[in-house]
């Protein structure tokens, strides 16, 4: 209990002692020089000599000649009135501090200057209407006051479901946002895919890096078997009729990456023809590689097909499609075949 006297009244101003003991104990005597120095200079005050505080017992009981002086900015009269950082927050009577950087790994409690009521001086006769008042603490974005005047961290992470795109650190007076391994943070919330095929892959020099969300993966610069040979980027010609009989003579290899749990039905790839002759009937059809049912091949027009992705795909995988392009002339009965050979790499992630 912390008290105060004036014409033989005694108030009770409830505080914490735990909590302002020490604080109090420290400023006491600075406190006292400035109240001395403003009471002295004040044009309201009688007597300068007697209007000042008197230290009956100690620093926790503070006597006040009740007579009527403007505030004491402590925070601008007292240069260290706030320790390790913190701000200072004046008060009608007191002051405290508060925090200034949500960065610490455990909020401070509120240090609080008891709030002293002055009453008014009228003639000879002083009246007081002084009720015993508790201090309400005011808290930095991020902290929310407790019943016992301590600031207490807000769990943003807890309280807005989702506001990471990822992944949410709470701490204190503030939080921040992860993202997984193979990405990095755009702006304070959004994961964005790190390109390492860009930034430094681990590929050989018979090898091309081929990124794809969360992550890369190195393939052969030259994807042909036998009886196959390299005939252009990607692409692969068999060079003897008798050998790719019942092949389709050409296979072109493409890769594409895409995201986890994407909406379906949804159009992911497009086959289209390189050449076009008259009379000519193109068809299309998946060949290989679609034993699950997840993809399908529609005919857009004579020389082009869509990819069609039918159901949400989970990551990280690789489905390896063979899309087939059969081309016919029924006039001349001729008939001939390329395949596109497709790679889609499914990231582990919906983003």
């Amino acid at each position: 209990m912390l008290t105060w006297k004036k014409a033989g009244h005694t108030r009770s101003l409830v505080i914490d002692r735990e909590r302002h003991q020490d604080l109090q104990k420290y400023r006491y005597e600075e406190i006292v020089k400035q109240r001395r120095a403003v009471i002295q200079q004040s044009p309201g005050c009688d007597d300068p000599d007697q209007s000042v505080f008197q230290d009956s017992r100690s620093p926790e009981t503070v006597d006040v000649v009740g007579l009527h002086f403007p505030d004491i900015n402590e925070c601008e009269t007292l240069p260290d009135a706030c320790k390790g950082g913190m701000g200072c927050i004046n008060l009608f009577g007191g002051y405290f501090c508060l925090p200034q950087s949500p960065a610490t790994t455990q909020p401070p409690p509120l240090h609080l200057v008891p709030l002293l009521t002055v009453p008014a001086h009228h003639g000879n006769r002083q009246t007081a209407s002084n009720q015993a008042r508790r201090i309400s603490a005011q808290c930095q974005v991020g902290f929310i006051a407790d019943g016992f005047n301590y600031c207490t961290d807000v769990d943003e992470c807890l309280l807005f479901s989702g506001i990471c795109q990822w992944q949410c650190v709470n701490q204190p007076g503030s939080f921040r946002c992860v993202c997984p391994e193979g990405y990095q943070l755009q702006g304070a919330r959004l994961c964005q895919d790190i390109n390492e095929c860009e930034t430094g892959s681990n590929c050989r020099d018979d090898q091309v890096c081929w990124n794809y969300f969360g992550g890369y993966r190195c393939y052969p610069r030259n994807p042909c078997h036998e009886p196959y040979v390299q005939s252009g980027e990607g692409r692969c010609s068999c060079q003897s009729p008798s050998a790719c009989r019942g092949l389709p003579p050409t296979i072109v290899y493409k890769y594409m990456s895409i995201t986890s749990e994407r909406s379906v039905p949804a159009d992911i790839f497009q086959i289209q023809a390189t050449s076009v002759f008259p009379n000519m009937h193109n068809t299309f059809r998946i060949k290989a590689g679609n034993e699950g049912g997840q993809f399908f091949l529609r005919r857009s027009s004579n020389i082009s097909g869509m990819l069609v992705m039918t159901r949400p795909l989970t990551g990280p995988r690789e489905h390896i499609l063979d899309l087939e392009m059969v081309t016919q002339n029924s006039a001349l009965s001729y008939q001939s075949s390329s395949v596109l050979r497709l790679t889609i790499i499914v990231g582990p992630y919906a983003f």
